[in-house]
């Protein structure tokens, strides 16, 4: 029999992963789509009124392409303007409720495991909001800007080469298809790296400084590194070298990624 007690050792914890919340991508989302829903049907009205030469502010004497270019950019202006309003308040909503809902989730896991933490406001906390709401805001601004680009080259080749007005209203409405599947892909890439940033920021703060990745098994092309990546342990602050360019990355961080990560907190005696 030994003479000594021993402490009670305990083994190292994998916490449950945060997921991305999936009612603030919907959300996003829908206020994006509702945007360019509207956006569609405004430049649908008065570039077919421009092309019908019913619009008040045509002259008689101006030629059909200069008329259809400065309605485009008439409306491009407006539209431009538009998006900039929605984006500053967009983007800090979003990056806000993402914040709560990560921490939420955080703490929830850490009880599971657990521990109970309470989390501040820090400074680390603050720069990946601001990062966040920066990139939010530029994202959103691009919308308008690269839909009215192609719908100005659209248009001027359809004033070119004398096609109809109803050729074009299908060009513009498949145009904003391909624009609200780009804003899809905003909210739910958005949603996926600023809640891994905001939680594996809280994370190394507590002083873990391992995880374990994990592929999400979805999409219908995933990344042959990220799936090879499945159960492997990374440094929170590193990564892996598994980016589409051999680059270190985090679950998450690039386009379409949906990976996770379940931080380890380490056993003790």
């Amino acid at each position: 029999m030994s003479l000594y007690r021993t402490r009670p050792r305990r083994a190292e914890t994998i916490l449950r992963p945060v997921h991305p919340n999936a009612g603030l991508e919907a959300e996003y989302r829908r206020r994006l789509t509702a945007l360019i829903d509207e956006m569609g049907r405004s430049l649908t009205y008065w570039l077919s009124a421009a092309y019908r030469g019913n619009s008040p502010e045509i002259a008689e004497d101006e030629l059909p392409a200069e008329t259809m270019r400065r309605a485009i950019r008439r409306l491009a202006r407006r539209w431009q303007a538009n998006f900039n309003d929605l984006a500053d308040d967009l983007a800090a909503h979003f990056a806000k409720s993402v914040g709560e809902r990560s921490d939420a989730n955080l703490k929830a896991a850490l009880k599971k495991g657990g521990f109970t933490v309470e989390f501040k406001m820090t400074r680390a906390q603050r720069d990946v909001l601001n990062a966040a709401v920066h990139e939010n805001v530029s994202l959103i601004r691009s919308i308008p800007q690269q839909h009215l680009a192609q719908v100005e080259g659209m248009v001027m080749r359809s004033v070119q080469t004398g096609r109809d007005l109803g050729q074009l209203a299908d060009d513009l409405q498949q145009q904003l298809g391909v624009t609200k599947k780009r804003a899809a892909l905003i909210a739910r890439d958005q949603n996926n790296k600023v809640t891994a940033a905001l939680t594996r920021a809280r994370q190394v703060e507590m002083g873990l400084t391992e995880a374990v990745w994990r592929h999400s098994g979805g999409g219908k092309h995933p990344r042959p590194k990220h799936v090879k990546a499945n159960g492997q342990r990374y440094d929170l602050r590193v990564g892996l070298p598994i980016g589409d360019k051999g680059q270190n990355v985090l679950p998450g961080e690039e386009i379409g990624c949906r990976c996770i990560g379940r931080a380890v907190i380490p056993g003790f005696a």
